[in-house]
């Protein structure tokens, strides 16, 4: 057995007392785990699903929907966990490209599933008790899986006008596991905040489950704030945490930081920019007995395929780390040639936590490949000893709060309002959210735009952290002889351009 109830049926034999996961005013032991998964696990037989459906769950955090993630994998189906953050488009083209079966919602976000053809929907409370998702009745048997069955589909932004749907096997998931508990010395002493949300591989997967596998607990908090974070780590000393990093900085910057007793925390993962050295030391200040790491990954490796070593945080840095044990990086140029330690080129990876590619979409999956390496679509180079330093984003990624943007989406729906004629979107520093969302607009002859018009024509199209934050207008656009726009220069031109 290859599914994620098969660890949480172990713990639940070998020590049925063992907190596995705390929620609000929930400390639900792996006994009680493992009787709810069971429960959950009827519930979706008796909705029809059977090994290979497809079960969707546009949920915020919660207890119920890491037993519902543990149930999907017990009837052997694949768990498609959805963006609650995404616009009602964005979510009815996830629910109809991955041909889900069953969608389970919380009902503040019930909003963004009425009227899509999904076979059923099931309203999940999840503030309440999670028990609500089960009843009385009997167990179904457990599904037989292989290393090579679909665990998950995870959509991601794409380069183009619509996300792909990552495939991850439990090779992928499991192999993952492996790293992130060989790296960070994971075991059953460990307790992990669960702050980002778990829709997202920062949250499920670094290091995630992998924590509850091992017979650790998760704390879940539903939304972040400064208080809720510290007050958490302090009441129930954990261990670990992921963060965005947004949410490092509001927790740096907050007057009553210091209030709360953080000592048990070992470590932080972050990542996914480069970070200053003054965060670094910022972090030490509050977080006297932890680490920083920096980190490396995708969705389509389940993340985490980087870490920063300990003790040369300062002097790498602007690093993410080396390649953990089962990851090979490469840096290689257009024709898939590889490059020399310090010489700038494609990020490409290879190892058994790589998705083999996209839900449905062969040509996509082929162009992401050289052989049988991974392109990842990111710019960096290594140094003499293989620490990894990002230099650009071939993809024109956005990240902002954490979250992946890629420009072509914002740009698709743009190009849908009658003012447009020319649109390019790009992502500007930004002291709070990391980079901010700014559309660069050329107008159609005799037409105007205000800032106000367009988000308001982006709402319901777009996710809110996808909707620009700022407009600018401009008589035409930087593009190479074969028409594309330089983003590299039209960045430049504003980041140099007055106030």
């Amino acid at each position: 057995m290859v599914s994620l109830y098969s660890a949480v049926r172990y713990w639940a034999r070998q020590d049925p007392s063992r907190c596995a996961v705390v929620y609000e005013d929930q400390r639900i032991c792996f006994g009680d785990l493992d009787q709810r998964v069971r429960q959950a696990a009827r519930r979706l037989h008796e909705e029809g699903i059977r090994p290979g459906d497809v079960v969707a769950l546009l949920m915020k955090n919660s207890a119920a929907f890491v037993e519902l993630a543990l149930a999907v994998s017990r009837q052997g189906a694949v768990l498609l966990p959805i963006n609650y953050r995404l616009g009602v488009d964005e979510v009815a083209y996830i629910l109809d490209h991955g041909q889900a079966r069953l969608l389970f919602v919380d009902e503040e976000c019930a909003a963004l599933a009425s009227g899509f053809s999904v076979a059923r929907t099931v309203t999940a409370e999840a503030q309440a008790d999670s028990r609500v998702l089960s009843g009385p009745g009997g167990d179904v048997d457990a599904a037989y899986l292989t290393p090579d069955d679909l665990f998950r589909l995870m959509y991601t932004s794409g380069t183009t006008d619509r996300p792909k749907g990552v495939m991850h096997s439990y090779q992928n998931l499991h192999w993952k596991c492996l790293d992130h508990i060989s790296a960070l010395g994971l075991g059953a002493q460990d307790r992990l905040l669960v702050v980002g949300p778990l829709y997202h591989v920062g949250a499920f997967d670094l290091p995630g489950l992998a924590v509850l596998l091992g017979g650790g607990m998760l704390a879940v908090l539903r939304d972040f704030s400064e208080d809720a974070v510290l007050s958490l780590i302090a009441r129930e000393r954990l261990t670990g945490a992921w963060l965005a990093p947004v949410m490092l900085s509001r927790l740096l910057a907050w007057p009553q930081r210091g209030a709360h007793d953080v000592s048990s925390l070992r470590w932080v993962i972050g990542g996914g920019e480069r970070t200053p050295e003054q965060r670094i030391r910022d972090f030490g200040q509050l977080f006297t007995a932890a680490r920083y790491i920096d980190a490396y990954g995708l969705t389509e490796s389940c993340s985490g395929d980087t870490l920063m070593d300990a003790g040369r945080e300062l002097e790498k840095i602007g690093s993410t780390g080396r390649a953990l044990a089962h990851v090979e990086l490469s840096i290689r140029d257009e024709a898939g040639e590889a490059l020399v330690a310090g010489q700038a080129g494609e990020i490409c990876l290879r190892g058994p936590k790589l998705t083999r590619g996209y839900w449905r979409d062969e040509v996509r999956t082929r162009a992401s490949f050289h052989g049988d390496w991974f392109r990842t679509g990111d710019v960096g180079h290594l140094d003499d000893e293989g620490y990894l330093y990002l230099t650009d984003r071939k993809k024109d990624m956005i990240i902002s709060g954490g979250e992946n943007i890629a420009s072509s989406e914002v740009e698709r729906v743009l190009y849908q309002m009658p003012e447009v004629a020319e649109a390019a979107v790009i992502g500007l520093p930004d002291e709070r959210w990391g980079e901010c969302v700014v559309a660069v607009v050329v107008l159609q002859p005799a037409h105007t735009l205000e800032m106000a018009q367009l988000q308001a024509f982006c709402q319901g199209r777009l996710a809110g952290f996808k909707t620009p934050k700022r407009l600018l207008l401009r008589e035409s656009l930087p593009r190479n002889p074969s028409g594309k726009v330089l983003k590299r220069v039209l960045r430049g031109e504003i980041v140099a351009a007055p106030n």
